[in-house]
């Protein structure tokens, strides 16, 4: 642990508990919806809004990253999250809950999570050095993973059934704690760039940036399609699962734990996605890693065994970890420093940008063909991605 310096274990800290809430929020806003409205369209649009900012803001908070100090930005983000869903937790306490309420809290948080995820990138290589990210994105993925995708989702569905006020009152104090754990993280992490430039100026440059490099061109488009592709599975895997009415009739709690299968298939997936690159090389570990993402889109369409779905759920987690540790560090090796906000903001306007399309996406389709072809033709889009790897090698980088 010494190795990567106090100062990540500071940013790795902050990170988790930021994440714990980010967890905790995400199924709670979606067990929270189902009370509201059971509309398809209407619990995918709130998926669709929450992904939202990373379509239309992705871009100007890749500018602000290389403009201002990136552990501010991360600062600010996260107070606003606090805040926003505090105010959700008071009206829902007060009678005022709603729909179209979740859908204007999700708007706020989505758009404060592209500027605190983009400065967090960014900040990265600034804290460890470009020779170490493999190993400091691997425990960073395990530690944020574990909090979002292990601990949120059950602790979520808890939280809902003692109450939904109460389930958005609780990220509102992990998010304050995660700003005291990040206020210590010291020094300045400002760009060494040129001054005087237009925003205009700046968004153009990173977007030339990542369109030139081939390598990060195609990824960003295959992240692209894959993240059309999950997030259609996830924005109605709630309607699929949760309740009387549904395939699996699962209580919240137990829809809570399946989510949770995921995070351990993730956390797993973390402490080895440095092996498995070692081992296997960027490119065939990337086409397991788009096999098992394949797998874990489709199987809702074939079973509704919540044994068989857990499994592959847990394959499927481990696979989607592996990807982002091997190409989140690649793309920061790649890109200058004083580029590295407004690139990564680019790659994730592609990538992250497709996530409202494939939530919109499923919930039309759902409406006219049923859920189990959408799940299906989700798995079908993944592995049509498979040919966009030849532009890897397998070569086996140092951690």
């Amino acid at each position: 642990m010494t190795s990567l310096g106090s100062v990540y274990w500071r940013l790795w800290s902050a990170s988790g508990l930021s994440n714990l809430a980010d967890g905790i929020v995400k199924v709670a806003l979606g067990l929270v919806a189902v009370q509201f409205t059971r509309s398809p369209s209407l619990v995918a649009g709130l998926a669709a809004v929450s992904s939202l900012p990373w379509l239309v803001f992705a871009l100007h908070a890749g500018v602000l990253a290389d403009r201002v100090d990136r552990r501010r930005a991360m600062l600010a983000a996260n107070l606003a999250r606090a805040a926003l869903v505090a105010v959700l937790a008071a009206a829902i306490a007060l009678g005022f809950g709603s729909i179209w309420l979740l859908y204007v809290v999700a708007l706020g948080l989505g758009i404060a999570e592209t500027v605190h995820d983009t400065a967090a990138q960014a900040i990265l290589p600034q804290i460890v050095g470009r020779d170490r990210l493999t190993r400091a994105n691997s425990r960073l993925y395990a530690a944020e993973l574990t909090a979002n995708e292990f601990a949120g989702p059950p602790l979520g569905g808890f939280l809902v059934a003692a109450g939904a006020s109460v389930a958005f009152a609780a990220p509102s104090a992990l998010w304050i704690v995660a700003l005291a754990a990040l206020f210590f993280v010291p020094g300045s992490f400002r760009a060494d760039r040129p001054q005087g430039t237009s925003v205009r100026e700046d968004l153009v440059e990173g977007l030339r940036f990542l369109w030139e490099n081939r390598i990060l061109r195609i990824l960003a488009i295959m992240v692209g399609g894959f993240n059309f592709a999950t997030s259609a599975v996830i924005t109605l895997f709630v309607l699929y699962a949760v309740g009387p009415p549904s395939a699996m009739g699962l209580s919240e709690q137990a829809y809570g734990f399946l989510l949770a299968v995921i995070a351990i298939g993730s956390l797993a997936g973390s402490f080895a996605a440095e092996r498995i690159e070692l081992a296997l090389g960027r490119s065939r570990a990337l086409v397991l890693s788009l096999l098992t993402g394949a797998a874990f889109a489709g199987i809702p369409a074939v079973t509704t065994d919540p044994y068989v779905i857990g499994a592959v759920f847990f394959l499927g987690g481990a696979g989607v970890v592996l990807w982002n540790v091997i190409v989140v560090s690649l793309r920061q090796r790649i890109i200058p420093d004083h580029l590295l906000g407004r690139a990564t903001s680019g790659h994730r306007l592609v990538a992250w940008g497709t996530k409202p399309l494939g939530a919109a996406a499923a919930g039309l389709l759902a409406e006219v063909f049923g859920l189990r072809p959408v799940f299906a033709g989700a798995a079908a889009v993944i592995l049509a991605l498979l040919p966009g790897l030849r532009v890897l090698t397998n070569e086996r980088p140092s951690a």
